[in-house]
């Protein structure tokens, strides 16, 4: 049996009192692209620290390609390129520059260096730019020169923290084409953290995390099927305290959990159609706008997290692929 890219087993991560992990286990195979999906503070930057052997865990493991991340840093480290949040290129060198100088420091030179060069270059589409100036780049492009630096030493695994932080639409789609042909060319395993749904959705598995806790796994189309029903969202015609006070009668009146985000109601029904009709019939004076949608991760999200209380724990959500004859 092929041994998981990436483990975790009951990770425990505490700052004071806070668990920013709470005993969070998953796995990721190999070539696979996994996203971690969660809010800010939720604990997926905690995972990423870990992963990459900045800090180490309070309980539990974590390996890469087999090696722990606590007591073999080194053989992971040889093994993963990583790509921060943060800009690590210097604006006034240019593309080149930046990419001779992390080469030096791995120690490549020569022959050696340049044959890098050309193939990381070449497949992230940065051939012809190696001579601008990365200050003049846009945001997608500084993306993808620092994703170009990670790839220098040919890692097995990539860890990329929020890689499209600060990206317009156009830019996020260029970096995710850039990291699909990455792992279909060169196999990479890649993980990454995100609080963007539309890009977890483009990731062949996402694991969504919440107050440290890995609450769903699956494909997006398993999460999203998981809801059993499409999601009804209303409007009000009234006050915070009046999507609060209709959500309430819904729930009373037709037996289903209807919730509040950001001000409207919202509910997901096997029979969506049927009951938004009803609830227009029964509601009228309440109701000043509806909508209903099929399920998006930010729904398995919200039904996930919705039941969530600071004493209560809940079983992750997990769904397997079927293995293929």
């Amino acid at each position: 049996m092929t041994t998981p890219a990436i483990t975790a087993h009951h990770l425990v991560k505490k700052y004071g009192d806070r668990r920013a992990l709470d005993n969070l286990t998953l796995e990721v195979q190999r070539g696979e692209i996994f996203c971690i999906l969660g809010p800010n503070g939720g604990g997926k930057s905690t995972l990423f620290r870990i992963l990459s052997t900045l800090i180490t865990p309070d309980e539990g493991m974590a390996t890469i390609l087999g090696h722990n991340v606590v007591t073999a840093p080194a053989e992971v480290r040889a093994r993963i390129g990583v790509v921060f949040q943060s800009p690590s290129l210097d604006s006034k060198l240019t593309i080149l520059e930046n990419l001779l100088c992390s080469g030096a420091l791995y120690g490549l030179q020569g022959k050696k260096l340049q044959e890098c060069l050309d193939e990381v270059t070449t497949s992230l589409g940065l051939g012809d730019r190696l001579k601008e100036r990365v200050e003049y780049l846009s945001g997608g492009l500084q993306r993808r020169v620092e994703i170009a630096k990670c790839l220098l030493t040919s890692p097995e695994v990539m860890l990329l923290d929020e890689p499209s932080s600060g990206l317009d639409p156009t830019a996020r789609l260029d970096l995710w084409a850039a990291l699909e042909k990455l792992r279909q060319e060169k196999q990479v395993t890649i993980l990454c953290t995100s609080h963007i749904m539309d890009e977890a959705a483009r990731a062949d598995r996402v694991g969504i995390v919440s107050s440290g806790q890995l609450i769903a796994v699956g494909t997006p189309k398993e999460l999203t099927s998981a809801l059993h029903g499409d999601v009804i969202s209303l409007t009000v015609n009234h006050t915070r305290e009046g999507a609060d006070q209709l959500a309430k009668k819904i729930s009373a009146h037709y037996g289903v959990l209807a919730i509040v985000i950001e001000g409207e109601v919202r509910l997901e029904h096997a029979q969506a159609y049927g009951l938004a009709a009803r609830i227009a019939t029964d509601f009228p004076d309440d109701i000043r706008g509806l909508r209903i949608a099929s399920p998006t991760l930010e729904d398995v999200f919200i039904a996930r997290t919705g039941q969530l209380f600071a004493d209560q724990k809940v079983e992750p959500l997990v769904l397997h692929k079927k293995e293929k004859s």
